[in-house]
């Protein structure tokens, strides 16, 4: 015995010397997993399951397992171990570019390491360890986990694969394409967007692409090529020069003459030259919009065949469209170069056309732009500037202007040249009210060039001098000048900065932009010392720039919800504009808090004064203040303070504040009342906050459901019917009295909803129904059923979000405790038995004859099933809302028929399983439910030995109530005596 236990030994050494090892590996990966930035959410829970497999790995090695099992652990851990380093090594050093591009591919091999290592722990018999039931459950959760995890490509990234995949099918040449996806990878991955940072990153892909074709398959070097000859169509792909040598080496190439269109870029229905060219299953070519009119009108033929044709048959036609694009940007490069001839004649009518001419080509598209550029046209063009200002040639030296202009998109010797003749004021005037000019001048301060970017700058400097330019400058982004003005400028000029400051329609980064510049104490000074006008001009800006959240939380770490509740409290009857303005940034910190996840220490208004005091301008002032201040505490009640919130607010009586405004003319006051009371309603702990709610509110409240076009209204309005305690009968008698149950259930029957699981209007519709259903009025059970409600109900079970199951089943719930006394008995069968008809087949449960609409039976309405699966919810309300359910069939005389469907079912493991609970209540049903079971001695052999183990912990650990149910079902399984201390 002693020498099989030696060899015993020495077999599980290497074993348990292999587990450590692999242990060590795997927090190697984990550490490297947590420090990849790309796809860092995916990568980190990734490195979150690895540190929940060490303790486990650590927990086996010390366990007699079978030493061959430990190994092949062992070995499947490693080489995914090592595999997942690999990877997240590899995300650390490739381009960004390139992991973008192969995002899909690098989650599914992470999703296979993570699936194949939940695997591999279920390789061990965990069930032969001598670990303790939580530990086991522990890995098994684990395991589980493991195995369903699933990592996907962000929405961003979704975004940007679909227009590659796009672009490379469609074989799209578009360079305005090409940029736009060029900037949605820049955003994706955070690439400055200047030119010269794309353009090296663009780089680094291209060599990471040629590294990477030498060891992959000819496909995948197929579909790199695709995706770098389309993103080389993005100006950030080529420098000017590239750019500049390529056209020229084109351009030379094409002659003087343009060509004539093809026949077969004309379109047989419009006779026009094709744009967007589709092809018939027959080989017939049209123009989209031309084909698709033709079949819209009513016609089912092709109009050159006459053959039956579908619109879904229409498939575009890539290789022409490429084609008649080449020809006309041939056709294009030949028309601009030709114009040289125009622009040199001495008659001035033809000069102004030829100009004419190009500026309408420069709007057309950038590529146009750029073609005017490099035909070296911008001397030319400061070369009649000079000329036509001294002859006084307006509309010359406009059009001249309006051509430099578009050309500051490429041609930074047009930056140069329109800094030296800024000196001129009038061109200096000009330049300013071109329209466009400022915003590629502020466009340049970012080039990559830098001497460009000093020239702009200066020239923007020179154009400053206008209030105007100012104006169109902060427009563009570029705030210096305003700000200055803001700060030094007559008290004129302040008042007019400010009044186009708080009129602009800002971008967020314009906006953050401004703080970052420090215009906020500006803004403030000017609030507090300025006039009335300029008082109100400076709160509408601050209005403006609070709209954005990152504003408004800074705004709430410097201090600013003090000065602007004395403004809001003070300026009533001074000013009603400044109150409105004070009120709505008041109303934009609040819901700017809700948006800060981490930051939980955010305080908006850190008093019980300041809360009555706000609360009650409520009733004392106009609606828009109203609105503002409802939104407001409906944002803080959303916060992580909202308990306390909540709760300070019903002791002011903020509930019967609100009830009158939930009738209030003004549809966004009432809006807001609505959902604000609808949210006072929940978590409170006593009636008190809802004996103010009367027949008047219900009517406001069913007035909204019926009228009101605003979903989240709705469901605040049903919210409150849902929320009213059902001993309130007479509101129940009322609203079923006026008709209001078939417009509740209308919101999840017949499709009107989508039942998804984020939809609160289906959510606040069924809990408002389980008022009507209480067992003690089936009366008003009745009323439900005849509306077809149960199979409904049933549905939802399987449909709904868990609030939807919960309350779902909870409804069943209440129509299965009525079932027993309108169950019909069976007759029996009178007269002589060869003679007599068939016995009815009665109900399993309920031993009589049961229907859905007549007894609500739940066997009838195939509700079993559905329920035992809800047995499972994460949610502890949605289990035990479902354990209730079931727990109404096996009331009384019903146990034993009543477990024998549920058993039918597949109910009771899943039951045993609750005991595992984290919720008190939860296991406390379940175990009342158990104990009826296991009187049954069927139930026993079955069920009884999977019980067993969660039911002793239980007796270790439980509480009071919830040891002595425990111990009592165990005394049925004759684990325990009866007399047990545990009673």
């Amino acid at each position: 015995m002693a020498a099989a236990n030696l060899i015993a030994n020495l077999q599980l050494i290497p074993a348990t010397e292999a587990i450590t090892k692999v242990v060590e590996e795997i927090k190697v990966t984990a550490r490297a997993a947590r420090d990849v930035l790309f796809e860092r959410e995916s990568f980190s829970e990734f490195s979150t399951f690895l540190d929940r497999v060490v303790p486990v790995l650590t927990e086996i090695s010390s366990k007699n397992s079978s030493p061959n099992t430990l190994r092949r652990v062992a070995d499947e851990l490693g080489r995914e171990s090592k595999e997942a380093r690999k990877l997240a090594s590899d995300c650390n050093q490739k381009n960004r570019i390139y992991l973008l591009v192969n995002c899909r591919r690098i989650l599914g091999r992470l999703e296979s390491s993570t699936k194949k290592i939940g695997r591999a722990l279920g390789i061990l018999d965990f069930a032969s360890l001598e670990i303790s039931a939580d530990v086991k459950d522990e890995i098994g959760a684990l395991i589980d986990a493991m195995e369903r995890a699933e990592f996907k490509a962000a929405v961003a990234e979704e975004e940007v694969l679909e227009n590659i995949e796009r672009g490379v099918h469609q074989r799209n040449a578009d360079r305005a394409y090409a940029n736009r996806l060029m900037s949605l990878i820049a955003d994706v991955l955070g690439i400055p967007p200047e030119r010269a940072a794309l353009k090296r990153e663009f780089e680094e892909f291209k060599r990471e692409v040629a590294e990477a074709q030498l060891k992959k398959d000819q496909a995948e070097a197929i579909q790199m090529d695709q995706i770098i000859a389309l993103l080389s169509r993005s100006d950030a792909a080529l420098s000017f020069k590239e750019k500049e040598s390529k056209y020229h080496s084109k351009r030379g190439s094409l002659g003087n003459q343009p060509l004539e269109p093809l026949q077969s870029f004309y379109c047989p229905i419009t006779r026009d030259v094709m744009v967007d060219p589709v092809e018939t299953p027959m080989g017939q070519t049209f123009e989209r919009s031309a084909i698709e009119k033709w079949l819209s009108d009513g016609n089912v033929n092709c109009p050159l065949t006459m053959a039956p044709l579908e619109i879904g048959l229409l498939r575009p036609n890539i290789t022409l469209r490429k084609s008649i694009e080449e020809w006309k940007e041939r056709n294009t490069m030949i028309l601009i170069a030709s114009m040289r001839l125009q622009l040199g004649s001495e008659d001035k009518q033809v000069v102004v056309q030829g100009l004419g001419q190009l500026l309408g080509l420069c709007k057309e598209d950038l590529s146009k732009r750029e073609f005017v550029v490099l035909e070296n046209y911008v001397p030319v063009f400061v070369g009649f500037l000079k000329r036509e200002i001294i002859a006084k040639v307006d509309n010359t030296i406009e059009l001249t202007v309006r051509l430099l202009a578009k050309s500051i998109v490429e041609g930074k010797l047009a930056v140069a040249l329109l800094l030296e003749l800024s000196k001129i004021e009038e061109v200096c005037g000009r330049i300013g009210r071109v329209q466009g000019c400022i915003l590629l001048l502020v466009t340049m301060l970012n080039s990559d060039n830098a001497q460009a970017a000093n020239d702009a700058r200066e020239l923007l400097e020179n154009l400053s001098f206008s209030d105007q330019n100012v104006v169109q400058m902060a427009k563009a982004n570029y705030f210096t000048p305003l700000l200055q003005h803001i700060t030094s400028g007559s008290e004129d000029v302040k008042l007019s900065m400010v009044t186009a400051l708080s009129k602009m329609e800002l971008t967020d980064h314009s906006k953050a932009d401004l703080f970052e510049n420090g215009v906020l104490p500006l803004l403030f000074h000017m609030i507090e010392n300025g006039n009335t006008e300029t008082k109100i001009v400076a709160g509408k800006s601050l209005q403006n720039l609070s709209s954005l959240p990152k504003n408004g939380l800074q705004m709430i770490r410097d201090g600013a919800v003090r000065p602007l509740l004395h403004l809001v409290y003070h300026n009533s009857i001074t000013s009603s504009s400044l109150q409105e303005q004070m009120a709505a940034i008041i109303m934009n910190l609040a819901i700017s808090a809700t948006k800060s996840e981490a930051d939980s220490t955010l305080i908006l208004l850190d008093s019980d004064k300041d809360i009555f005091h706000l609360f009650s301008l409520v009733n004392l002032t106009r609606s828009t203040v109203q609105c503002s201040i409802l939104r407001a505490f409906l944002a803080m009640c959303q916060l992580s303070s909202a308990v306390d919130m909540k709760a300070k607010l019903r002791q002011c009586s903020a509930i019967q504040v609100l009830i009158p405004h939930c009738g209030a003319n003004n549809p966004m006051v009432r809006a807001n009342a609505i959902k604000l009371m609808s949210c006072l309603l929940e978590d409170r702990d006593d009636d008190t906050s809802v004996e103010c709610v009367n027949q008047t509110c219900l009517e406001n409240v069913l007035t909204v459901i019926k009228t009101s076009n605003d979903e989240e209204e709705i469901a605040a309005a049903l919210g409150i019917i849902s929320l009213l305690p059902t001993a309130y009968a007479h509101f129940t008698q009322w609203l079923l009295d006026t008709g209001a149950l078939p417009i509740i259930t209308s919101f999840f029957t017949n499709g009107n909803q989508n039942m998804s699981s984020e939809n609160h209007l289906t959510e606040n519709a069924v809990a408002a129904l389980c008022r009507f259903t209480i067992s003690a009025r089936p009366d008003w059970q009745k009323k439900v059923a005849d509306l077809g409600m149960i199979p409904t109900l049933v549905l939802l079970l399987g449909s709904g979000s868990s609030l939807t199951k919960k309350h779902a089943a909870i409804s069943l719930a209440q129509f299965s405790e009525s079932s027993t006394e309108l169950t019909r008995p069976i007759e029996r069968r009178r007269g002589f038995m060869c003679f007599a008809p068939q016995p009815e087949t009665g109900c399993p449960v309920h031993n009589g004859m049961c229907s859905i609409q007549s007894s609500f039976c739940l066997v009838e309405a195939d509700a079993v099933e559905p329920l035992v699966r809800l047995l499972g919810d994460r949610e502890s309300g949605t289990s035990e809302a479902s354990l209730l359910a079931l727990m109404t069939l096996i009331d009384g005389v019903k146990l034993q028929s009543g477990v024998k469907v549920i058993a039918e079912a597949n109910g009771i493991i899943p039951m045993i399983r609750l005991l595992s609970s984290s919720s008190v209540e939860l296991q406390e049903k379940c175990l009342l439910v158990l104990e009826r079971v296991f009187r049954l001695e069927e139930m026993k052999r079955n069920y009884g030995a999977l019980a067993q183990t969660p039911l002793v912990e239980m007796t270790q650990r439980g509480s009071g109530n919830v040891r002595a149910l425990a111990a009592r079902i165990l005394a049925h399984l004759n684990v325990l005596h009866e007399q047990s201390s545990y009673f």
